[in-house]
């Protein structure tokens, strides 16, 4: 792990050091930025398969429909059959997940990175980059007990929640213009049955967006740098790769 760590640092201090000329004493902070961009960039064409794979289950609902009626009492069959027809129409239940679960390991070393006072056997020179007078590596706690929600360092957290706030709203926005569009499409377990709990849950889907705001106000500004940079670019993807796709399959949009 600490190698890893290190290897980490090093490519963050590397992109720190190209953008410097440019941002200056906010440059560790425009790299993570960077990097963030690089890794959505690097997971767009799994989204794209999310997508097409998302709108292909759609699709599939009333021949998933017509399977559950024929062998609802049987699961077994069930299952077999809805693996055989997946497979013919080349559709992955299990698309739409990827894009979320390979973005993971760059938030956690983000967030270890910046909540480490060393890696290796020297100090985290990391921790000493700032954005404008907010350090990377403190949280929102910290910038309250200096100065307060409106001090230096209180501002700069004040304008991410309000970039959050908005990428939620506009989520929440697209989300009720699709549902209202036509009913929510359930997701399905392997048997075809509605997974139990998700009717719950897309009720709640349109207000998830909001709970991003709790994350950036917990974790190292760097991880937050890495939330906030991921969530608009995952808020503008999905409306250009869903905006011919009028009814939300709740289940896939969700893990989102």
């Amino acid at each position: 792990m600490s190698v890893l760590m290190s290897a980490f640092a090093a490519l963050v201090g590397a992109l720190a050091d190209v953008l410097h000329p440019i941002f200056q004493t906010a440059s560790a902070a425009a790299a993570i930025v960077l990097f963030t961009a690089l890794v959505r960039l690097a997971v767009h064409p799994l989204s794209r398969a999310a997508a097409r794979g998302q709108k292909a289950r759609t699709r599939l609902q009333p021949q998933i429909a017509e399977l559950r009626r024929k062998h609802g009492k049987d699961p077994e069959r069930m299952q077999r059959a809805l693996m055989d027809l997946h497979r013919e129409e080349k559709v992955s239940p299990l698309s739409g997940c990827l894009p979320s679960l390979l973005q993971m390991p760059a938030f956690f070393l983000l967030y270890h990175l910046f909540s480490s006072r060393s890696i290796g056997d020297g100090p985290n020179e990391l921790l000493g980059h700032r954005l404008f007078d907010a350090p990377l590596g403190e949280r929102w706690y910290d910038a309250l007990a200096h100065g307060g929600p409106l001090g230096a360092q209180g501002l700069v957290y004040l304008g991410l929640f309000a970039i959050v706030a908005a990428v939620a709203t506009f989520n929440f926005r697209r989300t009720k213009r699709q549902m209202a569009a036509g009913p929510v499409v359930p997701a399905t377990g392997p048997d075809g049955r509605p997974v139990a709990g998700m009717s719950a849950m897309t009720k709640l889907m349109p207000l998830l967006s909001y709970a991003t705001l709790l994350t950036v106000a917990v974790v190292p500004l760097a991880a937050a740098l890495y939330v906030v940079t991921s969530t608009t670019w995952n808020a503008v993807e999905r409306a250009v790769l869903y905006r011919d796709a009028p009814v939300v399959d709740a289940g896939a949009a969700a893990m989102a």
